[in-house]
């Protein structure tokens, strides 16, 4: 009888967990690549982002780069005079608050200056608010009594006004408003009516001098809705009998609170105010 065939025992191996680590390495190389992949991915569009958001804002007029604020020659421009300052807030500082706020500031010591006279009198007054700042036309000093009619001396206070505004990119809205004294005569049924008519005077003045481009402006009419003081006084109705002019940054911010701190030199990219 032959001898019975012998039949290997299979042997067993420890080392398994070689192909478990294998797999794991090439897994968290695979994800180090395209983490890297990112990374430079974001550098890139990093770099490229000042120039798409400058070519985005010229494609829908917001800088004028051709026929408004920069380099035209048309009599509604005002980018040929600009200031570094004007130019440095026009190619970036438009989204930022800190530099909206200092140089709404500017503007407003600025006017203070230059308004003194009527700042004194008050029949200006110029201050801060959460939407920007708001340059106040007391009626006393612009308007008669129930009229929408400005007064002779309107238009010398709007030209240095509308100096000033006219060397920033930020847009204006005229607002007219009035106390909560009822009015009904042959030219006005309302408030309403008479505050709108108040703003766009006001707004046609501006206009005629050639120194704001006209989309930069718009107007509204708040009647007694909207009152910078109590109307249970006559000082307080005084005070609400008014056209104010906004200066809106072209970003929500609260302009209310104090000043910040100034940027730092690495932050700042672009003239200096």
């Amino acid at each position: 009888m032959s001898p019975r065939a012998r039949v290997p025992r299979s042997r067993v191996t420890h080392d398994r967990w070689l192909v478990s680590y294998a797999d794991f390495i090439t897994l968290l190389f695979g994800f180090f690549v395209v983490l890297y992949a990112f990374a430079n991915t974001d550098k890139k569009k990093q770099a490229d982002l000042p120039g798409a958001v400058d070519s985005a804002f010229r494609n829908l007029s917001v800088f004028h780069g051709t026929s408004g604020l920069i380099g035209s020659g048309s009599k509604n421009s005002v980018g040929a005079d600009a200031s570094p300052a004007v130019s440095a807030v026009m190619r970036e500082d438009v989204l930022s608050p800190i530099r909206v706020r200092g140089d709404l500031n500017r503007i407003r010591r600025e006017l203070e200056q230059a308004l003194a006279v009527q700042v004194g009198a008050h029949e200006v007054s110029i201050g801060m608010s959460r939407e920007g700042l708001v340059i106040s036309l007391r009626e006393a000093g612009f308007f008669g009594s129930g009229s929408a009619n400005p007064k002779p001396g309107t238009s010398a206070t709007l030209r240095q006004v509308a100096g000033s505004l006219g060397r920033t990119p930020y847009d204006i809205r005229i607002e007219g408003h009035t106390d909560n004294v009822p009015i009904h005569t042959a030219e006005f049924d309302s408030n309403w009516e008479l505050s709108s008519a108040r703003a766009t005077r006001i707004a046609r003045l501006i206009l005629d001098l050639n120194t704001i481009s006209p989309e930069r402006i718009s107007v509204a009419g708040y009647a007694e809705f909207h009152p910078a003081a109590s109307n249970d006084t006559a000082s307080g109705r005084a005070q609400n009998r008014r056209v104010d002019l906004v200066v809106l940054p072209r970003r929500t911010v609260d302009l209310s609170g104090p000043d910040p701190a100034p940027p730092s030199t690495e932050w700042r990219r672009v003239a200096e105010d």
